[in-house]
């Protein structure tokens, strides 16, 4: 299904320079891709959004998916699993949960030793886009549990990819305890680069889409063979998931 905030998120925008010379174009989209725009206006077609003048959307949505998910999320999970004491964030550092609590002792001696800073480097201070909490674990002390950290992208291009696998791949190698559930959100319309975050070794549990169903309705409809192989594997592994099972997901896990 699709998210309850996808249509005050994606919506059409100026822009004359891109591949098919249209005048508003899907603000989802990669204007230099044409598979990509057809894709994307496929779905605010899908979603009736009027395509005869801009749309009422943020300038720049990364931001706001980022807030949308973490009221969501707040809103979602008590109601799903009201037994547990949920904490919802918008960008706290991993230090601050208790599997990785121990990096603060870490970080100090690296701070403190110029060796060290060159050798070890400081990249396991991430800051996850969200990240959910439980209040009520007593486990490795008294510290909040991170049962998830969801990584929000808009897009994806190669750079975010390589970000978000980083990232996960540090706090998989660095937490003491459970691994915390480790997604992404995004409205990345072209299923080749949903696959090139969703596939992988594991640092990535799933890919979540705010417009799940409509962006498969189009790609079944209108795109190539390769856009098409690409959803079906992905989505016939569970790699791509509907957006509007994450919150049951997350609190029944």
């Amino acid at each position: 299904m699709t998210a309850s905030f996808a249509t005050k998120l994606v919506g059409w925008k100026r822009n004359k320079k891109n591949k098919l010379g249209w005048e508003l174009v899907p603000n989802s989209a990669d204007v230099d891709n044409a598979e990509s725009l057809r894709l994307a206006a496929g779905v605010l077609d899908a979603l009736g959004v009027s395509s005869s003048r801009p749309s009422e959307v943020p300038p720049n949505p990364g931001g706001p998916l980022e807030q949308y998910v973490r009221a969501d999320l707040e809103e979602k999970l008590p109601a799903i699993d009201p037994d547990r004491r949920w904490q919802v964030r918008n960008g706290g550092l991993i230090t601050e949960f208790a599997q990785y609590s121990h990096l603060k002792e870490v970080d100090a001696l690296v701070r403190a030793n110029p060796e060290l800073r060159i050798t070890v480097g400081r990249d396991y201070l991430i800051r996850p886009d969200v990240t959910v909490g439980l209040l009520d674990l007593d486990v490795l002390g008294s510290p909040p549990f991170l049962h998830a950290a969801v990584s929000c992208k808009w897009t994806i291009r190669s750079d975010r990819v390589q970000n978000i696998r980083h990232e996960y791949g540090q706090m998989v190698r660095h937490r003491r305890g459970r691994q915390p559930h480790l997604v992404t959100v995004t409205a990345e319309p072209l299923p080749s680069r949903l696959a090139s975050i969703a596939r992988g070794t594991g640092e990535v549990d799933a890919v979540y889409h705010i417009v799940y169903d409509h962006l498969a309705a189009v790609v079944a409809e209108r795109a190539n063979e390769e856009q098409k192989a690409a959803w079906d594997e992905c989505v016939g592994q569970r790699r791509i998931l509907p957006y509007s099972t994450l919150a049951k997901t997350l609190a029944r896990w």
